[in-house]
């Protein structure tokens, strides 16, 4: 508000602050800042610069701020006018935008109804355009307009060709020159490439043709300007097929040499493309050669062909060591093996993108790679065990057999070009192929499995050289039976020895391998003569030891033979090595311990001297050996053959014969040994003395303390000590029972018939009963049958007849078995059938004839109490 009237008065309170709508939509407008400019304007400049103490005046404030409500208040009405005439043009351009849409929306379903009558008129001109059905028949024929007008394009670009062909060959027939060409040739390209490649293929067909001149043909004597096959010649100068050749030749280097730039450069599309055309150009041979041949991996195994083969001494030393195992495969071999692995999976990866007929170049690089660089490789590895031993040779060519096989295995299971897949038949076919090829020379025939026979030959004999030594120093039986029988085994060794000696003196024999021979057969040098060579008892008999390591040899051996060979050839295979291990350890081994055993037993049967029984014990080896024989037979050799039945049952023919030989020949030396312990039994009981059971009155003193009589004590140590003792270190079990039973029934009959030969008093009748106590007692310690054991007690019984009385006597002659006495005196140490032994079938009672016998001997026999006795009977 003002004051006064004049212009030139001036208020009495500052006007307000003014300002529009613009300043409150300044992005800068601070409320505070703004009410804070309202007070600073209401305050005159007097009043605020005035002193401290003035009295404060509300009054310009609340001016100040009225004035600027009352702006504010219009502002707002300004405000809204603008907002209501905004709102009612939005509402105008919403209508207007929805109409314009409607419109928009109609034409856009003409345009769709338009579209689908030309799609039907197209697909079907025979339904009308504004039908409701569609055709099925009739085809797309904006496909066929297409389809003729590519028909058209192939027309044309043939003809151009045919025009270009034609132009080529009137160049080369009348010029002699490719000009054409060879401007297509210089444009560079892969596409340019193959066109030459293509029209040159041409040129060379029509040339055959035409120009049979250039190719030797005959035109059927008209030449010049005649016609030839129906085509009108004329006199050309130039050779075309001489201009082809080279220009072809040419022409296929110059895509060599892009192949291998491209392959250089990791170009597989541009490879593909050389390859393609180099296949129909002349079959892919050259292409083909020049992936293969120029490969790096062939380049550098070429330069480490001549290299030695890298296994040390020790390691080939313990290759041809028969009781080592095997190192396994030559470390050179082996990483060329490995190589290949690798390249030969990493290249068919290439194969695959960079050849169309990438199963041909995977073949003919997998016939490289086996018939150069492993080829080669294995035959220095197999030269250089062959200068070492045959066992080195046999374990190396078994060793790589293996390993380049479970190589093949591997490929087959990586698939290369089929790669994650398995690979494919023909790949898996050539895989195999090679594998087999490449062991072919050294499997043909009976080659591989003659020398296994002829490695396990040398081996054998020499482990069982000092045996077939000794045996063919011992003494023999001077003749009849035994000499006849062992005649067989005589040769086998005499033979046996002969081809050790031999091929130990053979030129071929390698310094290692005689070395070997000799340590296997326990010789220190070599030179030694055979009648010059030291051997021992020892080296005489048998020895399980020996047995295993021959069995283990040929266990290693009928491996090999199975992995190496075909599965029709092992029943063959396995029945020449049975055929080996039944005549090695059979007969020149078992058999011939057996006999030596025999001929021992023998020559004792009639000795005046206590038998030697120190060749019992080796019968336990010899059946020891014959077990594990019959077991490997049994389930190894002849399991290995079940696929041929009729070999099969020949080598179970020919196992049985040579196990029920050995069974024979070991029952023979058991059956001799009893005759011999038997012989010697009766001539120590022959040494009985008479008085031995009369003893005098004088000889009371000594009898007391005597336990048993010289003889007794004679035989049962005999018995115990030498036979018992040397049978139990021989056989065991239900053999042990049988010849112990079989022992004391003979020694019971003996014993029987001896005690009715003797005249007992009183003081004698107790030694008769300390005798035979020991003799059961000894007897009783062997393993005997159940109803031997029963016959043992009558020979108790015997005993009490010589020092009871006569009431024991009557007693004793009421539970006597009746008949005739069964073995009479003289029975010898056969006994007597079915009586021997002088006791009933049951074995538990005593016959009234023996009871009779028994009693007589007594020296008051003829008193009438005991003579009561026997008349009672």
């Amino acid at each position: 508000m003002e004051r006064g009237g004049g212009s030139n008065t001036r208020s009495l309170y500052p006007q307000g602050p003014s300002f529009t709508l613009e300043d409150f939509s300044n992005k800068d407008f601070i409320v505070g800042d703004f009410v804070d400019s309202l007070a600073e304007a209401a305050i005159p400049a007097s009043r605020r610069s005035g002193p401290a103490n003035h009295a404060f005046d509300p009054k310009p404030l609340i001016r100040g701020f009225e004035n600027a409500l009352g702006r504010l208040s219009a502002l707002s009405e300004e405000l809204q006018e603008k907002e209501s005439e905004l709102l009612s043009q939005v509402r105008r351009a919403e209508i207007q935008h929805d109409q314009t849409l409607e419109i928009l929306g109609r034409k856009l379903d003409q345009s769709m109804a338009q579209f689908e009558a030309l799609d039907l008129t197209l697909n079907n001109p025979n339904v009308a355009a504004n039908g409701n059905s569609r055709g099925d028949g009739g085809g797309n024929i904006a496909v066929q307009i297409g389809e003729k007008l590519e028909e058209l394009d192939r027309k044309r670009r043939k003809a151009q060709d045919a025009n270009f062909l034609i132009q080529c060959w009137m160049e080369v027939s009348e010029t002699g020159k490719l000009t054409s060409l060879e401007e297509i040739q210089r444009q560079g390209g892969a596409e340019n490439k193959v066109r030459c490649a293509v029209i040159a293929r041409q040129l060379m067909r029509i040339s055959q043709r035409l120009d049979l001149a250039s190719w030797g043909q005959s035109t059927n004597g008209i030449r010049g300007n005649g016609v030839t096959n129906g085509v009108v010649g004329t006199n050309r100068r130039y050779n075309t097929r001489e201009a082809l050749e080279k220009f072809s030749e040419l022409l296929e280097q110059d895509l060599l040499k892009q192949f291998n730039n491209s392959y250089r450069r990791q170009n597989f599309d541009d490879m593909m493309e050389c390859a393609r055309v180099l296949h129909d150009f002349n079959g892919g041979a050259s292409v083909i050669a020049a992936f293969v041949n120029q490969h790096q991996f062939f380049i550098d195994r070429d330069q480490l062909i001549t290299d030695e083969v890298t296994m040390d001494g020790d390691m080939w030393e313990q290759l041809a060591d028969p009781d080592s195992d095997p190192p396994g495969v030559e470390p050179s071999l082996q990483s060329l093996v490995d190589e290949v692995k690798i390249v030969m999976q990493e290249e068919s990866f290439i194969i695959k993108r960079a050849f169309p007929f990438y199963e041909t170049v995977l073949t003919k690089f997998i016939q490289r790679v086996f018939q150069q660089s492993i080829q080669q490789r294995l035959e220095m590895v197999l030269d250089k065990a062959t200068t070492i031993s045959t066992l080195a040779f046999l374990r190396s060519l078994h060793s790589s057999r293996a390993y380049i096989g479970a190589l093949v295995e591997d490929l087959k299971t990586h698939g290369l070009t089929e790669h994650p897949e398995p690979c494919s038949a023909q790949i898996s076919q050539t895989l195999d192929q090679q594998l087999e090829e490449l062991f072919v020379p050294y499997l043909v025939g009976n080659s591989y499995i003659d020398r296994e026979r002829r490695s396990l030959e040398e081996l054998y004999n020499s482990l069982l050289f000092k045996f077939t030594i000794y045996h063919s120093r011992r003494k023999k039986a001077p003749s009849g039976f035994m000499a006849a029988i062992a005649q067989q085994g005589t040769q086998l060794i005499a033979s046996a020895k002969d081809a050790y000696m031999e091929r130990l003196d053979s030129s071929d024999l390698t310094p290692t391998q005689k070395r070997i021979m000799l340590r296997v057969a326990g010789i220190q040098d070599s030179g030694t003569n055979k009648n010059d060579i030291e051997v021992s008892d020892q080296d005489g008999i048998l020895s399980v030891a020996y047995a295993k390591r021959m069995i283990g040899w040929l266990a290693e051996s009928v491996r090999r033979t199975l992995e190496m060979g075909s599965a029709s050839d092992t029943p063959k295979d396995v029945n020449i090595l049975l055929n080996l291990l039944l005549t090695t350890m059979g007969q020149v081994y078992v058999e011939t311990a057996l006999d030596a055993a025999l001929e021992k037993a023998t020559s004792q049967e009639n000795t005046k001297t206590e038998p030697d029984l120190t060749y019992l014990p080796n019968l336990r080896p010899a059946v020891t050996i014959t077990n594990l024989m019959s077991r490997f037979i049994t389930t190894v050799l002849i399991r290995l053959a079940e696929s041929n039945t009729t070999v099969r049952r020949s080598m179970e023919a020919q196992s049985k014969l040579a196990i029920e030989a050995t069974e024979r020949k070991a029952n023979a030396v058991m059956k001799s040994t009893l005759d011999v312990s038997i012989h010697w039994t009766t001539k120590l009981l022959a040494q009985q003395k008479k008085p031995d059971f009369r003893p005098k009155d004088s000889d009371l003193e000594g009898l007391v303390d005597a336990l048993q009589t010289p003889t007794c004590q004679a035989i049962t140590t005999f018995l115990a000590a030498r036979v018992a003792a040397s049978a139990r270190q021989a056989v065991d079990g239900h053999n042990l029972e049988a010849f112990s039973s079989e022992l004391a029934l003979a020694v019971h009959r003996l014993l029987f018939e001896h005690f009715k030969k003797f005249q007992v008093n009183a003081t004698g009748g107790l030694m008769v009963t300390k005798d035979i106590a020991k003799y059961v007692s000894t007897v009783r310690e062997w393993p005997l049958a159940k109803e031997v054991e029963a016959t043992l007690e009558i020979l108790t019984e015997v005993g009490y007849l010589f020092i009871i009385g006569p009431e024991a006597l009557r007693e004793r002659s009421r539970n006597l078995a009746a008949g005739s006495t069964g073995s009479g005196a003289g029975g010898g140490g056969s006994g007597g059938g079915g009586g021997a032994g002088g006791s009933d079938a049951g074995g538990k009672r005593l016959r009234k004839a023996d009871f009779k016998a028994f009693v007589q001997k007594r020296e008051d026999a003829s008193s009438v109490g005991v003579q009561g006795v026997l008349a009672g009977l």
